[in-house]
């Protein structure tokens, strides 16, 4: 039984719940510099060989309470097909995470993007995850860490949806300050030809020739927090990462929704452009269960 429900017991009514609930993680293996914190959701009915959806929060947010938004429906999809989610919690001040520092923009650099590579590890070792079930979706700051994720550590993941982000490396810090804001990414000025920001990406795990994680990009005209132009940078970005033209291949309006446009580019890269929506763009469950295989 995945919700509660009302049940007759000896004439009285009784109400049934869920046992299911979110549960920190205080040693998954963590060898990064980091401190991140891991939370786990197991619904009731965990399937076997489970898909895994690690779900990262914006700032301003904690996996706690992230978890318990009801604009954020990945707890739901967990109860109802019974996959596992982890939910990283940020250590940093603001909760915004490290998308700016060397150590989190390299693979095995011991940063938040490390951190979080662990909590994968441990989840596929400890839960009978299937390891190429692996999938990473956020929201603003999570979403840029969705990038870094799928730059430093592809070998993890099969599929990103995104919601809200910037390009991979874009906030990078000329300091190496960890956790850094920067102006000129968020306002949309740091624009890059596609194959700059595909050497951003290559650069971040040097030497790597394995499979890349397929990536669905949100982003909302009227974001005034990280200005639309970043949705065509990462569009750049990955496109160029899979080897493709930045001409879409196939382009559907309104879908998923009424004014927005999604556009495919092969079957490695989709772009979700939300006319008139601000900051965030609000998770689509079904949406992006199917760019998952869920």
């Amino acid at each position: 039984m995945y919700f509660p429900s009302i049940l007759a017991v000896g004439g009285f009514l009784a109400t049934v719940a869920s046992a299911a609930s979110l549960t920190q993680v205080s040693n998954y293996g963590n060898n990064a510099t980091s401190k991140a914190q891991m939370w786990v959701y197991k619904p009731d009915n965990v399937v076997a060989n489970s898909p895994l959806v690690v779900v990262i929060h914006s700032c301003q947010s904690t996996a706690q309470s992230y978890f318990q938004n009801n604009l954020i429906p990945w707890k739901q999809g967990s109860d109802k097909k019974g996959y596992i989610t982890v939910w990283p919690s940020s250590p940093n001040s603001g909760t915004c995470w490290d998308v700016s520092s060397r150590q989190s923009l390299s693979h095995l650099g011991g940063g938040d993007s490390q951190a979080i590579a662990n909590m994968i590890l441990y989840a596929i070792k400890t839960y009978d995850v299937d390891p190429k079930r692996v999938y990473v979706t956020g929201g603003s700051s999570g979403a840029m860490m969705s990038n870094v994720l799928a730059a430093t550590y592809p070998e993890l993941i099969s599929a990103v949806s995104l919601y809200s982000g910037v390009a991979a490396g874009c906030f990078v810090s000329a300091s190496g300050g960890v956790d850094q804001w920067n102006n000129s990414c968020s306002g949309g000025q740091s624009r890059a030809p596609a194959d700059q920001w595909k050497k951003v990406v290559l650069d971040m795990y040097p030497g790597y020739t394995g499979p890349r994680p397929k990536m669905q990009i949100w982003h909302g005209s009227a974001d005034g927090t990280l200005a639309p132009q970043n949705y065509e940078e990462e569009i750049k970005q990955w496109t160029a990462v899979f080897n493709l033209s930045q001409t879409p291949t196939s382009t559907v309006q309104n879908f998923p929704k009424q004014g927005y446009k999604t556009s495919n580019y092969g079957d490695s890269v989709q772009g979700i452009y939300a006319q008139g929506v601000g900051h965030s763009v609000p998770a689509n469950l079904t949406a992006s269960e199917i760019w998952f295989g869920l």
